[in-house]
């Protein structure tokens, strides 16, 4: 099978950073599914995985974390899925990733694409909407049935793919303030058009902006960037017993007393967690998935595909991870078709 893989950790502008290869088909077994790739999504942790280090692989390793495609055979014990279903996962970081003709994934952690939505637009949704369901239901327990209705949620890098649907999340689910940060024309543009009531720039002190929003204090913080620049601004900006969801790994510690005075929550999302370390509740993300793809069908979601890269190829998988490094993309790349 066709696959984009790579021996060596090299910097993006090498071309053997990235490697157009030929690798064995896999065989399903057990409850893993063999999914035929129609399209594929580049996230940070793509690019994360790939930076340069001393490391070298003996044979090619295949990375990307959002798919979309079909079933093409099932393992013995397998019941959610049948040959011929169209689904959509982000798959596990333990093991190979997507960028393949034919890829092994969980049924667990898969869902039934949406209807209305081309492999394309399905490929983009996954691992942000993984990452935003689980922030903010289940660390930040927020509810998603209005039960919350009113309260605020301040979004840190509101037009990255987490952002994005956690925006529309926030708004269509659990209909709460949500204020997003975002510091070009047209990211603002982009997050004010996916639903948020108000725009920060977080090049700015975020706790004068506030301020000026009349809004000093919020009730919920999820930051989707690393969390350096502006965990000094949470106590300030945080409420009394607030909850704050960090999604990107601090490169160092972080001060964490200074939140004690208003009992701050703070919580970790990883979206990997329950896949890697196979807990009990793995089957929610499968949950998630299917009741994410018929809020897609139902037009209460939104796909967050902003740009098509052309078919997956190792050129284009270098454009992908090279402008995601760049750091000024809205939404989500994909690849299509090999």
């Amino acid at each position: 099978m066709k696959a984009v893989g790579l021996t060596r950790y090299l910097p993006i502008d090498d071309p053997e950073s990235l490697l157009d290869v030929e690798l064995p088909a896999p065989v399903a077994t057990g409850r893993d599914l063999l999914v035929e790739v129609r399209a594929i999504a580049v996230n940070p942790v793509d690019y994360k995985v790939r930076s340069p280090k001393s490391q070298v692989e003996s044979a090619p390793r295949v990375l990307g974390w959002d798919a979309a495609g079909i079933v093409k055979a099932v393992g013995d014990r397998v019941t959610l899925f049948a040959p011929g279903d169209e689904v959509y996962y982000a798959g596990s970081i333990a093991r190979p990733g997507c960028n393949s003709e034919l890829h092994l994934v969980d049924e667990r952690i898969v869902g039934k694409k949406p209807k209305t939505a081309g492999f394309a637009q399905a490929a983009a949704l996954p691992l942000t909407t993984l990452t935003a369901w689980e922030g903010l239901f289940a660390r930040l327990g927020i509810s998603r049935t209005g039960g919350d209705a009113g309260a605020s949620l301040l979004l840190i890098n509101g037009a990255g793919g987490v952002g994005s649907i956690a925006i529309q999340l926030a708004k269509q689910l659990a209909q709460l303030r949500v204020i997003a940060t975002a510091s070009r024309p047209e990211s603002t543009r982009w997050v004010r058009e996916l639903g948020a009531d108000d725009v920060i720039d977080h090049t700015r002190p975020l706790p004068d902006q506030l301020r000026e929003l009349g809004c000093p204090e919020v009730d919920y913080v999820m930051c989707m960037t690393a969390p350096e620049p502006y965990f000094g601004a949470f106590a300030q900006l945080i409420k009394p017993q607030g909850k704050i969801c960090l999604v990107v790994e601090a490169a160092g510690p972080l001060p964490l007393g200074s939140l004690m005075r208003k009992s701050v929550t703070v919580a970790w999302e990883l979206m990997f967690t329950r896949a890697v370390f196979e807990t009990p509740d793995m089957i929610e993300q499968h949950n998630i998935l299917d009741a994410a793809a018929d809020l897609v069908d139902r037009g209460v979601l939104r796909t967050t595909l902003a740009d098509q890269l052309g078919p997956i190829n190792a050129a284009n998988l270098r454009r992908a991870h090279q402008t995601l490094e760049q750091g000024h993309v809205t939404g989500k790349l994909v690849l299509e078709g090999f």
